[in-house]
């Protein structure tokens, strides 16, 4: 638990950038069986967009703080960063606010999990298209 009563995501492989902080330990419970699968369903989209697009992307490993991944897009003369954890965040958080240095208080989106509580893989396959292909729409330059 961290110091402030909210439970740290450490466990998580936070971002560099961010660490959640949930108001409860069903909160937490719940960002851990979405994660893993919001990771997979992100990383499976941006290959899909990497195949009708101009840019070029590749993978850069993260080790400080903590265990991470950028994804690098290339094109031309440009380049641009995406944060993976960031975009997997905003999959498994409502109202999700990338770069928040303070590290947020989050709320998991409950749309992506059934009522029993295992995950909802249409809902969150569908919020994850609809993030990673924001991603690739809002890059400098032509779209495919």
């Amino acid at each position: 638990m961290a110091g402030d009563g909210g439970y740290n995501a450490n466990k998580l492989r936070a971002s560099p950038s961010m660490t959640p902080k949930f108001k409860t330990l069903e909160a937490w419970e719940q960002a851990e069986i979405l994660m893993q699968p919001a990771f997979i369903r992100v990383i499976d989209n941006i290959r899909k967009e990497l195949d009708v697009s101009v840019w070029r992307g590749s993978y850069e490993e993260l080790d400080t703080p903590y265990p991470g991944y950028l994804l690098c897009l290339t094109y031309e003369e440009r380049s641009v960063k995406v944060d993976i954890w960031e975009l997997c965040f905003q999959v498994c958080f409502q109202d999700y606010i990338p770069s928040d240095p303070d590290g947020q208080e989050v709320t998991v989106d409950s749309s992506l999990l059934e009522r029993e509580g295992a995950v909802d893989w249409h809902s969150l396959e569908s919020k994850a298209q609809k993030l990673v292909k924001q991603v690739f729409a809002n890059l400098p330059g032509p779209t495919p």
